[in-house]
């Protein structure tokens, strides 16, 4: 195992996401790359941009993105692991899994929010669809698995 791919988004299970990803990174003495997908902007989806204020705010909202991101990655390069982070915008699943192509990542680890089936049905499921498109061992780290030590 060279390279893992942890994708992160911020959500309550991402503290244990980057812990099981920085475990097996230093297991295996594999890069780990911490990419997180970031929505898109309205532009770039066919909507329109709205006011300049909403653009500035979106802004804002990436920056901070990529500084958390960025903090996650010194703070585990402090440990001794190889990481590097990533910030792409787009449709998750599809961002995630070209990410995982190009890097030719050995491993993926994504988190489960473990939302029930009408939410699944409605809306989908990210881990669900890179479960499916994976064409590596996909490690998915659960909810539940945020309040473990």
């Amino acid at each position: 195992m060279h390279k893992i791919l942890a994708a992160i988004d911020f959500s309550a299970v991402t503290d244990a996401l980057v812990e099981r990803a920085a475990t097996l990174a230093k297991a295996f003495s594999a890069e780990l790359v911490l990419v997180h997908v970031s929505a898109p902007d309205p532009a770039f989806v066919g909507y329109d941009a709205g006011p300049q204020t909403v653009r500035d705010s979106r802004a804002v909202e990436i920056h901070t993105e990529h500084r958390k991101l960025q903090s996650i990655a010194e703070e585990l390069r402090e440990r001794g692991i190889s990481a590097h982070a990533l910030l792409i915008q787009g449709p998750t699943v599809e961002k995630i899994l070209t990410e995982a192509k190009r890097l030719e990542s050995d491993t993926l680890v994504i988190g489960s929010h473990g939302h029930g089936a009408l939410y699944r049905a409605l809306l989908g499921s990210v881990s669900e669809g890179v479960l499916r498109g994976a064409r590596c061992p996909v490690l998915v780290v659960p909810v539940a698995g945020s309040d473990a030590g």
